[in-house]
């Protein structure tokens, strides 16, 4: 049980930290609104009375401390070349790059994306869907904000880092909150990729992604799924969730003509567009893989469990 007042303390604190950083123009109100958020959402990762969810919370604060020391590093540099404190300002080289890497951090993507799945698995699954959707909009609003002024291989190495730690990550799970992290990972790679060729291309694939995760972890709770094992004996007793969570899954994993599809075919003509065929080449190479661990999932469930 948890007092109702410290629910409305934390949720409050969870959304206003995430605005406040959304909406701010300067670097320390920016971190500011990061440390509140992080620091509202601990109490809710430790309220398992588990050792896996206290060791969760502990590798969750650990990363987000040191991506927050890492931001302000960087703005703080960045104050000293400049002699400002605003956003968009962000000019200095070194700086541009660290803050890259401490908002890569926050968010969970390659190559420190270690942290993301052993913390969704050691929480619930409310906290899970909390962790791969709202705590990704306050550091992609930053990079958002900065993507003029960070260089564009950085951003795209980082990118498909992420998809092949994505895909090849998700292939051998059996636990369906790992199985989502590294989905998370995946899609943050597309996002982060055509961030450096148009930021708003980045924004609606990540919208995108977070309408589309929403309902499978939603589902995922109201059936009590939290491995494959679940998920094939879920189809008896509801088969309409089953079958929704089965065709959110190919949506995820963009395959046509799912609405997945569109973000990734608009990011693959951007690239070709600006002459990066290669790129896009691996692009697609790579979601080839995740495509396999979700096939694999919608097999299990609608061609193993079906009544034929």
């Amino acid at each position: 049980y948890i007092n109702p007042t410290s629910i409305t303390i934390i949720t409050l604190s969870i959304i206003m930290g995430t605005i406040m950083t959304m909406s701010s123009s300067n670097w320390l109100m920016a971190w500011i609104g990061l440390e509140l958020n992080m620091l509202a959402i601990l109490p809710i990762i430790s309220k398992p009375k588990t050792t896996r969810a206290s060791e969760a919370t502990i590798k969750y604060f650990l990363t987000q401390a040191i991506a927050s020391a890492m931001m302000l590093l960087s703005s703080t540099t960045n104050a000293w070349q400049t002699g400002s404190w605003d956003i968009l300002e962000l000019k200095n080289k070194f700086s541009t790059t660290i803050m890259t890497l401490s908002l890569m951090m926050k968010m969970g993507a390659a190559p420190i994306h270690f942290w993301l799945p052993e913390v969704l698995q050691g929480t619930t699954l409310q906290t899970a869907l909390l962790i791969t959707t709202w705590q990704k909009l306050a550091p992609i609003s930053l990079m958002y904000m900065i993507s003029n002024n960070i260089q564009p291989a950085l951003l795209m190495s980082a990118g498909i880092l992420s998809m092949i730690v994505g895909g090849l990550g998700g292939i051998n799970q059996t636990q369906l909150r790992k199985t989502m992290a590294y989905s998370s990972i995946n899609n943050l790679g597309w996002t982060i990729m055509i961030m450096a060729l148009s930021p708003n291309l980045a924004v609606m694939n990540i919208f995108i992604y977070m309408i589309m995760t929403t309902p499978i972890f939603l589902m995922m709770t109201s059936t009590s799924t939290k491995t494959l094992q679940n998920l094939t004996t879920t189809w008896t007793t509801s088969t309409a969730t089953t079958l929704s969570i089965a065709l959110l899954m190919l949506s995820t994993s963009g395959l046509p003509p799912f609405t997945g599809f569109l973000p990734k075919m608009l990011a693959l003509n951007e690239l070709i567009t600006q002459k990066l065929t290669t790129l896009a080449t691996l692009a697609i190479m790579t979601s080839l893989v995740s495509l396999l661990f979700y096939l694999r999932i919608t097999y299990l469930i609608m061609v193993l469990t079906s009544p034929m």
